[in-house]
C-alpha cells in the first residue's frame, strides 16, 4: 500500500511524479531541484545556493510525512559539474550536522530538468 506525500512547501512536479511516497515505514523523496515553490524560481545561481534550496525541499516533503534529515538513510546527488563537488558538499554536511551521515551517491550528469546545477533525492525510514 503506498501513500502519495505531497506539500505546498516544496515545488510542484513537473512531470508525471509525486514529490513523495510512502510505503510501509519507507518513503521516497523525488528528486528536488533548487526550485522556491513560492516563486517556482532558481534559488540563486550559486552551487551553494542551489543545494541549499533542493535540501529545503527535501526536507519539507519529509516533513510532510512526519519525518526530518534524520530519518534519511540514503541520497542520490546529481551534478551538473563534479567541479562544484567541494562546494556542494559543504553545504550539504552542514545539513547533516549532528545528524548521521546517510549513505550516498554523487554522479556528474551532462544535463538537469530547467538546466539546474543540481538535483537530490532521498530515502527515508520513519
Amino acid at each position: 500500500m503506498c501513500e502519495i506525500i505531497s506539500t505546498q512547501q516544496a515545488p510542484a512536479a513537473i512531470g508525471p511524479y509525486s514529490q513523495g511516497i510512502m510505503t510501509g515505514n519507507m518513503l521516497f523523496v523525488s528528486g528536488q531541484l533548487p526550485i522556491v515553490p513560492e516563486t517556482g524560481e532558481f534559488a540563486g545561481t550559486t552551487i551553494e545556493e542551489q543545494t541549499a534550496r533542493s535540501l529545503e525541499n527535501v526536507a519539507a516533503i519529509l516533513s510532510q510525512a512526519g519525518m526530518d534529515l534524520g530519518n534519511i538513510v540514503k541520497t542520490t546527488i546529481f551534478i551538473k559539474d563534479m567541479n562544484s563537488f567541494a562546494a556542494a558538499n559543504g553545504v550539504y554536511a552542514k545539513y547533516f550536522e549532528g545528524l548521521r551521515y546517510p549513505a550516498r551517491a554523487c554522479v556528474e550528469v551532462a544535463r538537469l530538468p530547467k538546466d539546474a546545477l543540481i538535483e537530490i533525492e532521498a530515502i527515508a525510514v520513519k
